[in-house]
C-alpha cells in the first residue's frame, strides 16, 4: 500500500480538509486504542506510518491556505494604505 500524494490534500476544499484532519486523527486514535488493548485484528505497524503521514500533509496543506491568505490579506492592506 503506498503513501498518500499531497496532491489528493491539496485537491479538498478547507471544509472537507478539516474533516479529513478530524477523520485521520480519529482512526489514529482507534489503531493505538487496538494496540494498546490487543483486541483482535492487531493494526498492522505501517497503518501507524501512512496514518501519520496522513495527517502532516493534511496539516500542511492546511498551514499553506492560512500563510496564503495572510499573505493575500496583507498585500491588500498595503495598497489600500498607499
Amino acid at each position: 500500500m503506498p503513501l498518500p500524494k499531497i496532491e489528493d490534500a491539496r485537491a479538498l476544499s478547507d471544509e472537507e480538509l478539516a474533516q479529513e484532519i478530524v477523520s485521520a486523527k480519529r482512526e489514529l486514535f482507534k489503531l493505538r486504542f487496538k494496540q494498546g488493548t490487543r483486541q483482535e485484528g492487531q493494526a498492522k505497524p505501517h497503518e501507524f506510518k501512512h496514518l501519520r503521514h496522513r495527517i502532516a500533509q493534511l496539516l500542511t496543506v492546511e498551514r499553506e491556505r492560512e500563510l496564503a491568505k495572510e499573505k493575500q490579506a496583507s498585500s491588500t492592506s498595503e495598497t489600500v494604505e498607499e
